[in-house]
């Protein structure tokens, strides 16, 4: 399937919750985020799609908005789709994933530590790169290192 094809099919099955397909050298789908585990979901299990792969999760930080980017790839039907969702930078939230994708486990709690993004429903949503007691997400573009960590002068 192209990705208009994915689109419309989405935009049928969730209406507005879809928000707008943005075709480029990479095209993309946004989708609200309220909706993307129940959209993953279905793009898992729908003949028609069949996403079974979710290639990487990553955050972005677009200095007004953080971004979840989801690629995804169907090993059967040879396509592949990519996800956005924008959360606002403060208190941001979306749904988890993993249990579409367990692999997300992983990716979420990366995303969670280096831009703060809370996954909602995570099993087990905590640091993975930086010790727990780090200050801060260290992707975001606001990000000030901290000064000393345990006693010891950080340097940048």
């Amino acid at each position: 399937m192209t990705e208009q094809e994915i689109f419309d099919v989405l935009k049928e099955q969730f209406g507005d919750p879809v928000i707008d397909l943005t075709e480029n050298v990479d095209p993309w789908i946004r989708v609200e985020a309220e909706a993307i585990a129940e959209v993953s979901e279905f793009l898992r299990a729908d003949d028609r799609m069949q996403f079974e792969s979710l290639m990487c999760l990553s955050g972005v930080d677009y200095d007004d908005h953080l971004t979840v980017v989801y690629h995804l790839f169907s090993t059967s039907q040879r396509h592949k789709i990519t996800l956005k969702v924008e959360v606002g930078r403060e208190d941001p939230h979306v749904p988890t994933v993993e249990e579409v994708w367990r692999v997300a486990n992983w990716h979420e709690r990366e995303t969670y530590d280096m831009f703060g993004i809370v996954f909602d429903g995570h099993s087990d949503l905590r640091r993975i790169l930086c010790p727990d007691d780090w200050e801060g997400w260290p992707l975001r573009k606001d990000y000030k290192v901290q000064e000393f960590y345990r006693g010891i002068k950080v340097e940048v």
